[in-house]
């Protein structure tokens, strides 16, 4: 698996994207789509909630289990994909493109994000 360079990595297996104009997008990583197997069902932050770094702020079903989405960053969502809700499969087959979740316009960023070499390090052997 091929974590994209310019994106970074929260240890709870979500993705950001640099933040323009103070928007940030954020999904989760190959790694988390493969371990969750097909995912059936998202529900995503809604336009207008706060999310709150660390915090759990919606919820991926799959075939196998329920988990809980966190926010990589402290801020104010600005959009939820409605694609992925339509059809939660895109987390799988495009989790870096088509399978983002949320926008978020970014208030505070924790200093404990983790870059692409560091979250390869973090998923190694798993």
């Amino acid at each position: 698996m091929s974590n994209p360079q310019q994106l970074r990595y929260s240890k709870e297996h979500e993705w950001l994207s640099t933040a323009e104009d103070g928007v940030a997008t954020v999904g989760i990583t190959e790694f988390a789509a493969t371990a969750l197997g097909d995912v059936v069902y998202a529900q995503l932050p809604e336009v207008g909630d706060t999310v709150t770094a660390g915090e759990t702020c919606g919820e991926l079903e799959s075939t196998k289990s329920v988990s809980d989405l966190y926010s990589p960053v402290t801020g104010e969502v600005v959009e939820a994909n409605q694609d992925v809700v339509d059809d939660p499969a895109l987390v799988n087959t495009a989790p870096f493109e088509g399978g983002w979740l949320f926008k978020v316009r970014v208030a505070e960023e924790p200093a404990d994000l983790l870059s692409a070499d560091e979250y390869a390090k973090l998923t190694a052997g798993n």
